[in-house]
């Protein structure tokens, strides 16, 4: 199976394929999972117990445990590197976006995706990787 070099590149792509597109199934869902456990509301739940800027470990074990397959990977045409991911209330139900907790750092990743053809977000979101937009043109992938 793939192995992503960068974990946060890799929840871009989760979102992109599991609750976009929803072809990565079963989807994660933190609210089922800590219900599961007697927690009825997730973001009081991290913030009472000061985990409000972490990865959940049941999150952090899930996804980094899930295995994405080359046929799925090429279905990936676009990815958003916005800080409102769907992905990211399931990692850190609390988050604030205000910090680095989720920046993507690196774009070696890209070479899974033979398909991706625009990024968006790149400014304003959570794609930190220095000489971005160069590496992205190099691709022939086109960022706004």
């Amino acid at each position: 199976m793939t192995e992503f070099r960068d974990f946060n590149f890799k929840l871009i792509v989760i979102d992109e394929l599991m609750y976009r597109q929803q072809v990565l199934t079963p989807a994660f869902d933190l609210d089922k999972s800590m219900l599961a456990r007697g927690i009825d509301n997730p973001a009081v739940y991290v913030l009472e117990n000061e985990l409000d800027d972490v990865v959940l470990d049941e999150s952090r074990t899930y996804f980094e445990g899930l295995e994405i397959g080359d046929e799925l990977l090429a279905c990936v045409e676009e990815l958003c590197f916005d800080a409102g991911l769907d992905i990211y209330w399931h990692c850190a139900p609390a988050w604030d976006g205000e910090d680095d907790l989720f920046d993507v750092r690196s774009l070696d990743d890209l070479v899974l995706l033979p398909n991706l053809r625009r990024v968006t977000a790149v400014n304003s979101g959570t794609l930190t990787a220095p000489d971005k937009r160069e590496l992205l043109a190099a691709r022939g992938i086109a960022a706004s």
